[in-house]
């Protein structure tokens, strides 16, 4: 028995994979048909203004913004004329070789600038030095160091959570799934590691990879995805529900033949079944599959976003926040969707980015089922207070001014300036 999507995309979280309730359908092409969207709607909602500074009447002048770092971390410290401090944390292991572009094309740009403004500056650096050229995670990456940075000091100076700053705040906890990233296990050793994650998380759901990562349908192992897919439903039981990664391994007719698969498992979602880049074969899937199809880690553009949502290229999109180049740009995508009916799930590129997902999650109204979460509170949950905590397959979000880091001065004690 098929079903349709929508389903999937609309349940509640944490009912587990059998929970939903299945219904007779087909191909989401058969069953729901193309989002009923305008470009005109979608425009609009790209359009509209994000950064919500009304509150801070005075300029907050960028007087220094250097990057450190500190044991394993690349910290950005970003300070104001008035002593104001905001502080981000790169994306591993991107800072050992996007610095450059960072200390010389990035913030050298804010030096000066009043922080207020920030959403108008994003366009400016953008064109600043012919910083276009540098189109995707090379530039993206470092403006989001900047962006965050920015989000945190001009958060601590108006007293409100950085998610105040972009939305309005619509939760204070978010379900999450355990996400494996490994292809190097066989099937037995791939569910006895989910089982692990399970244990450790408490999560109710998770996510393994399918295929051998831009394989040209290769499978990482000998039948490891076919043999896989089913042991993972029979070993985790109906109870748990089942994300897959594809990691853009499969032509069309492969993906479709894995998708089935999954929809045999009633798995909640399938990721990058395609070339990420290759936008024209992942809409084929995701009109001839009914489990919903999410796409975007790897998008870099606007307009391709665009074309995703309008298309209905998948069913779910999921930029990072890191690589995409920050909060704002990744609201616009989250509006431009919503116009559409569609979710959007960010993309978690490692590290502390799972609190930069928590912030955006915050404010954004339809994020999906589950987020992504690889385990960082041990390190990271106790910078907050309250603490980031993890309970049942829940994430409480953080409640502090700008990100939430509790104290600065401690974090910043002994690094030095890269």
């Amino acid at each position: 028995m098929r079903w349709k999507r929508r389903s999937f995309l609309s349940g509640a979280a944490g009912t587990g994979a059998l929970g939903l309730a299945a219904c007779a359908g087909g191909p989401r092409g058969e069953t729901v048909g193309a989002a009923d969207v305008s470009a005109e709607s979608v425009d609009r909602a790209a359009a509209a203004p994000v950064l919500r500074v009304q509150g801070l009447k005075s300029p907050v002048i960028i007087d220094s913004m250097k990057l450190l770092r500190k044991d394993r971390e690349y910290l950005i410290h970003v300070r104001s004329r008035d002593g104001a401090e905001g502080v981000s944390l790169a994306n591993p292991p991107r800072a050992e070789y996007l610095d450059k572009i960072f200390k010389q094309l990035v913030a050298p740009f804010f030096i000066g600038k009043d922080a207020r403004d920030l959403e108008n500056l994003l366009w400016e650096l953008y064109r600043w030095q012919s910083n276009y050229k540098l189109y995707g995670l090379a530039l993206w990456s470092p403006q989001a160091w900047a962006e965050f940075a920015i989000l945190d000091l001009l958060g601590r100076v108006a007293a409100q959570p950085m998610g105040a700053l972009l939305g309005d705040i619509v939760r204070k906890e978010v379900a999450f799934y355990a996400a494996s990233g490994r292809r190097d296990t066989t099937p037995q050793q791939e569910v006895e590691y989910l089982q692990e994650l399970l244990e450790r998380s408490g999560a109710r759901a998770v996510k393994f990879r399918v295929g051998g990562r831009m394989s040209r349908n290769a499978d990482a192992l000998p039948g490891r995805t076919r043999t896989l897919i089913p042991l993972a439903r029979k070993t985790l039981g109906d109870s748990i529900d089942i994300h897959a990664d594809s990691n853009s391994s499969y032509d069309p007719p492969q993906a479709v033949e894995v998708g089935r698969m999954l929809e045999d498992v009633k798995a909640v979602y399938y990721e990058e079944p395609c070339p990420f880049d290759h936008l024209e074969d992942t809409k084929v899937v995701a009109d001839r599959l009914a489990i919903p199809v999410a796409g975007g880690e790897q998008e870099s553009s606007d307009w391709r976003f665009r074309w995703m949502i309008l298309n209905r290229g998948v069913d779910i999109v999921q930029p990072d926040l890191y690589y995409y180049g920050g909060m704002i740009r990744s609201v616009r995508v989250a509006r431009m969707a919503a116009a559409a009916g569609m979710p959007t799930t960010v993309h978690i590129s490692g590290g502390f980015g799972f609190v930069y997902m928590l912030h955006f999650v915050s404010c954004v109204a339809d994020v999906g089922r589950y987020q992504e979460y690889k385990l960082g509170t041990a390190k990271y949950g106790t910078w907050f207070d309250p603490p980031i905590t993890v309970k049942d397959g829940r994430m409480s979000l953080p409640s502090g001014p700008g990100v939430g880091i509790k104290d600065l001065a401690g974090l910043l004690k002994g690094a030095v300036e890269v």
